[in-house]
This record gives C-alpha cells, structure tokens and sequence, in this order.
C-alpha cells in the first residue's frame, strides 16, 4: 500500500515534436544534446507525471517506466528530482536527502533512456517545505502565522519565500540537478506563498516570519506587514503588489540561472512571468455540482490571457488529497482530454507514483486511446487561433466560493447555447488592450478591483464597439465606473432576493418568455439606481405573503429593476445586477439562462450566427482555425482551415460520470469564409458531404460517440 505523496500541484510536461501523419506513425528519434531548439513550442506535449512517494525511489525500474511511458505513447516524462527531498544523491548539507534511494543512479537512468526513445525529461522541484532536521537547523528559514502557528505535515514545514532557503538555497538544489542531469525541463510545485495547508483544507494567514516583515517594510519605506486578507484595506492591497514583485524577482532571477546553463531547459509552473509552459490542473471537485468543463475552462483561460505561452493542463488522478490512490472517474478523465487538445493544449495526466503496481488502473485504457490518437492526427492539434467575437471575463485562474459560481454559471449557459466565446482572465486585461478591443462582447461576470489601467481598456474598447454585460456586484468598487458605463448607481449591492420575482414583460426583448410572466429569483438581488441609463427591463416584485395558499400573493412592483441598458456611440452596455450566473450554475432553472440569452440577442444578435446546430446542449462545440501542426516549422502562411471539436458530455448526470450516449445525425450550418477542399472526420476518416453557400458551410454527423473533429481543410 503506498502512502501519502508530497507533491499538490502538478508539473509540466513537454514533448519533443515529432510529426505524426494522419494515418502513419514514425519512429521517435534520440534526444541528441545538440538539440538546442526551444522544443516546448512545438505544443505537442503528451505529458504523464509520476508523483513519486519516498519509498518507490527504492523500486522504480527505468526500463519499465520506459515500456509503460511508450505504451502510453507519451513523449514526456515528469517525474521527481529535489526540493522537499532529493531522488538522487545530492551533496547539498541542506537537501533532505530520500532515505529510500537505493539505486544513486536511478534519475540519470530515467534521463538517459527515456532520451534514447525521443522522450523528453521534466523534472520536479518543490521548495514549500523542508524536512524536520533542517528546520530544527533553521527556524528562521520557516512559515509562522500571526498566531505564532507553523504548518506542519507530518515532518514537514512550510518555509517562508522571502528567507534564505527560498532565497538562496533553492537556487543551489536547481544548479546541482542542472549540472548533474541533461534534463529538458523543470517544474515547480506550490510556487509562491503558502498561508494554507491544503493537504488539510486549512487556513493560517499571512506568513510573519522576520524576513518577510523586513523585506516589506524595505519594499514599502517601513510600512509594518498587514495580519488580515482584507481587500478593502490599503495595505493589504499593498502587499498583494510587494507579493507580485518578489515572486516576480524571484523569478526572474531563476530564468536567468536556468538558461544561462542552457537555453533548451524548459521551465514550467503555473505562473507565466519568466516562465516558458504555463501548467494548470483539472481537478475533482469536493463539492457539487460537478464540473464537467473544467479543462476547457483552464485552457481557454490560459491560452486566451497568456498567448505567447505554451499551456499544459493536468488531468489529476487522485480525488483529493485525503484519497491520493482513488482515481477519478474514466469518463471524466476522458472529457478532461479531449476539451485539452480542442482548446489548444496537449495532453497531461498526473497520478501518484509509478504506473506499474498501481492502485486504480481503471483510467489506463482512456490514456491510452486518446493519447494515441493525438499521437496519430498530432498535425491538427496546437495551432489554433480562436473564431470567438465574445469574451467572459474570468475572475483569475483559480476562482472559488460565489465568484466562481457566478462566473461558472455564465460559462455553463453559453456553452450549452453552443455560442463560441474565449476566457480572459481579469488581471490581465491590461495587457491584452487590443485583443479586448476586437472582442464584439465582453461578459464580467461578478468582476471587481480591476485597476486603473484595465478599466481604460474597457472603457476604450467600449468607445470601439464592444458591447458589455456585467453582472451581480461588478464594479461595485467603482461608482464612477458603473455610471460611465451603465448609467448605474448602487442603493444595495447586497439583498437576498429568496422570494422576490422578476418580471419579463418587455416581450420584444425577452422573446423566450411567452409563456411566463414572473421568474422566481434566490442569492443576490441587487437594488440600484437606473436614472441615467437609457432603458429599463425586468421590475422586481415584492417578495408578497408567504404563507398558505389562502394568502399568498401581493407581489406588487418595488420600483426597482433588475437590468439597465446605456446606450454609448458603438455599442450597449447591460447592468444585471443580481447572481444570474450563480443561481443557474447550483439550480440549472430555464429561465435564467434564457434571461441571458435574450439579453445577447438584443445587443448582439450575430452571437448565435457562427454555429447553428441541432446538436443537444450536452455536446460541447469548439470552433477553431488552425495551421497545420508539423515539425521544423515555425509558422505556416495563413490557417490550413478549421476544426469542429465535438466532446460528448451526456454521460454527465451532474455527480456521475457515465458513458456518453451515441447522437445520430446531427446538423450543423457553421459560418466559413472559405468553401472547404474537403470535409472529413477524424474518429473515422471518411469524408462528409457538405454545402457552401452564402458564407456558410452546411453538413451532417452521422455518428458521435465520445469526441471527433470535423476537419474543413482549405
């Protein structure tokens, strides 16, 4: 039985770029050391990380990590190296060095072969912790709360990123590793600052050790270092900018190190800045409902908010943190892959330890299938340029708590509408200006605090021609903005409506409601004030007499209004202050979703022109052009044409993962600026007949099972 593993988030793995044609497969070529391209742009990364727990160092057999990793057709291997323990014999005094490692030549033996089959070598470091006997050596080098609290896993404890381990120390562990090993990447587990034990679910708060309330108080001209996560508090916004700086120059000072030992190291984590493979993670959820567009949501986001970056999501075996050994289940995982490579990733799998003995094998034949196919069609993967004329702004990467439920539930009703849209996160607004300003909608769903500069972007893109929906508290931190935009002004951001009812009566508009004349409404309902905006729609009534059937009603209008609409010079901005997003996302009712719905028709009717289809809300449909994915070749001029990516979700219940069922015939007239060459299916490939007339494209799905992908060849 194997325990518990230290590692949470999850590495990177990168491919070596070997093209696959459609119906052929070449051999993989050695990994020469004069390979000096910068081989993770080739974005074909067929990644399985081996999460190794301290005792397999003692029984992990490179040859048959080797046979497993080609079985599996990955052509990248992460895997463990240094940081909270060394698998390998390190000479650093202050590198914990794994007690199992029998074999001193185990990681040079993984490096060497898994090179001689063309498989590239990512190799793991986590520098969160360190063991107990250096930190009875170095105390000073450790997390402390306010509480005067340490977080402690069993004999590991957190350190402090601003204190000589991090500082200085880790610094050494990479250049030994370096020296040592012809790697071709690192990952960086848990970057950053640590103020939760996640292995636990709990929260500590920010980190007190001296070093980091001296670089603070340097940083800030002797400000003292806040106690409290409070946004609202200027100092704690303070902070949040001294901790972008000293991740930043911690960073940087790591890319510097890494590339001037050799430019072809890979570096890899879940930051962007200085930072060459952008990692994020799928996950199981501990709370329902589940979701099932988890990978389409973190690739879409990255991708769209970072595009000079190559992205990898991980599919994440383990159900959580307490049950490392229980995989998720196969259909989930086999979703999980499929959004990846249709929204631009390749594919990335992390399970706990080697894959041989393994405890649930029960996802091996999904790895296996969907990691051959990328293999066998690679040159339609990884080069993608995105049809979508609307973006939703997500609130970060790694949203939580009724954010995320607003933000998610916005996603789930668009996505279900099959209306293509990108993901931007908000942080990055401001440097995205240009793309923001080709957007014709943007959606911000629950988005507050953005800076100064990001809401000039929008305010420029506004004067452009986007048109913009904002929805429950967003911009409630900013009045000026909120009557700039919408012509809005808060009475209280902050109402329970459980028990108030909307009313959809202006029918030209709210053309899906012919035969409802009130919305039951639950979460937020905000009141503002709509005097300066140029229309009104959907009045609140009052929550009337609960009660028995003999005195229920009085559900009289309040006066107030649940949406505003200003009209600007080129385009609409739309206020609906209220959990719209949320309440569809954790009830799934119609009628919110359709309020949005009509909403977008009103002010962008051509959203719902690109894809039309009678494809069931369970089929997820991703558009996009591509260029041919092929080795040697940095670009290609103009795209080769498009991808439909079809992934099949009906096997989803909302908290079990069945087999999806097979959809027959499914129509689908799609808006091309090109009359194809040809039309053919991927799963299959044979050839669909198709029309092209008036700038759209016409054809027929006979069959979709799980995934395929309609190539529209020029």
């Amino acid at each position: 039985m194997k325990f518990l593993s230290l590692s949470y988030l999850i590495c990177f793995l990168l491919s070596g770029g070997y093209c696959f044609a459609q119906k052929t497969t070449k051999q993989s070529k050695p990994i020469l050391q004069s390979d000096t391209t910068s081989w993770w742009k080739q974005n074909n990364l067929r990644v399985i990380q081996t999460n190794l727990p301290a005792y397999e160092a003692a029984t992990l057999n490179p040859d048959s990590l080797l046979k497993d990793l080609e079985d599996f057709s990955a052509n990248t291997l992460l895997i463990n190296a240094g940081g909270i323990m060394a698998f390998y014999p390190s000479e650093l005094d202050f590198h914990y060095r794994n007690p199992f490692l029998k074999n001193n030549n185990m990681l040079s033996d993984v490096v060497k072969k898994c090179h001689e089959k063309g498989i590239r070598v990512i190799v793991r470091f986590d520098f969160s912790r360190v063991q107990e006997s250096i930190f009875k050596a170095h105390p000073d080098w450790c997390y402390i709360s306010p509480k005067g609290e340490r977080i402690i896993n069993t004999d590991m404890y957190v350190v402090s990123i601003n204190a000589p381990y991090v500082q200085e120390k880790a610094f050494n562990i990479i250049e030994e590793v370096l020296d040592k090993f012809p790697v071709d990447g690192i990952f960086l587990n848990m970057p950053g600052y640590q103020v939760n034990n996640p292995y636990e679910g709990k929260y500590h708060g920010i980190d007190q050790n001296d070093y980091d309330k001296k670089r603070f108080a340097e940083y800030t001209k002797g400000l003292t270092l806040p106690t409290e996560e409070n946004k609202a508090d200027p100092l704690f916004q303070k902070y949040l900018e001294f901790k972008k700086f000293t991740i930043e120059d911690w960073s940087h000072r790591l890319h510097t190190l890494i590339k001037s030992k050799s430019s072809k190291v890979a570096i890899c984590t879940y930051m962007d800045k200085y930072v060459d493979i952008i990692r994020h993670e799928s996950q199981s959820s501990t709370v329902l409902p589940y979701w099932p567009y988890t990978a389409s949501d973190n690739v879409s986001n990255a991708v769209n908010s970072y595009p000079n970056h190559v992205i990898s999501n991980a599919s994440i075996q383990q159900i959580s943190f307490q049950s490392r050994f229980n995989a998720v289940e196969p259909e989930e995982v086999r979703i999980r892959l499929y959004e990846n490579i249709a929204n631009g990733s390749g594919l990335d799998m992390s399970m706990m330890g080697d894959m041989q003995g393994y405890e649930d094998e029960r996802n091996y034949d999904v790895f296996k299938s969907v990691y051959a196919f990328h293999k066998k069609h690679e040159p339609y993967f990884g080069k993608y340029k995105s049809v979508s004329k609307i973006a939703v702004i997500a609130p970060g990467s790694w949203p939580s708590g009724p954010t995320m439920q607003e933000y998610r539930g916005i996603v789930l009703m668009l996505k279900e509408a099959h209306i293509p849209f990108d993901i931007v996160e908000d942080a990055q607004i401001s440097n995205l200006s240009e793309k923001i300003k080709n957007y014709k909608l943007l959606i911000l769903p629950d988005i507050t605090y953005l800076s100064k500069t990001s809401l000039q972007v929008l305010k420029e893109a506004s004067e452009n021609g986007t048109n913009m929906i904002a929805t429950n508290k967003a911009f409630f931190d900013s009045p000026q903005t909120l009557m700039d935009f919408f012509g809005a002004k808060i009475v209280n951001n902050d109402n329970d409506g459980s028990g108030n009812y909307l009313q959809p009566d202006n029918k030209s508009i709210f053309k899906r409601f012919d035969k409802q004349k009130m919305l039951f409404w639950k979460f937020n309902l905000g009141i503002y004030d709509f005097k300066a905006a140029d229309q009104t729609f959907l009045p609140i009534l009052a929550k009337g007499r609960p009660g028995p059937p003999e005195i229920i009603g009085g559900h009289d209008p309040v006066g107030s209004f649940a949406m505003g609409l200003k009209n600007h010079l080129k385009s609409k901005a739309v206020l609906l202050p209220i959990n719209i997003g949320r309440l569809y996302y954790m009830h799934g009712y119609e009628e919110h979703k359709n309020i949005l719905l009509d909403v977008i028709d009103h002010i962008y009717p051509a959203a719902t022109g690109i894809i039309q289809t009678s494809a069931p809300a369970r089929v997820e449909v991703i558009l996009q052009k591509y260029t041919k994915n092929l080795p040697g070749i940095k670009s290609v001029a103009g795209e080769n044409g498009m991808i439909l990516h079809l992934i099949n979700l009906t096997g989803f219940s909302g908290n079990t993962y069945f087999p999806p069922l097979p959809i027959y015939q499914m129509k689908f007239k799609v808006k091309s600026d090109f009359k194809p060459a040809k039309l053919f299916s991927m799963t299959t490939g044979t050839a669909i007949p198709f029309v092209w007339k008036n700038g759209f494209l016409e054809f027929k799905v006979d069959k979709l099972e799980a995934f395929d992908g309609i190539v529209m060849d020029k």
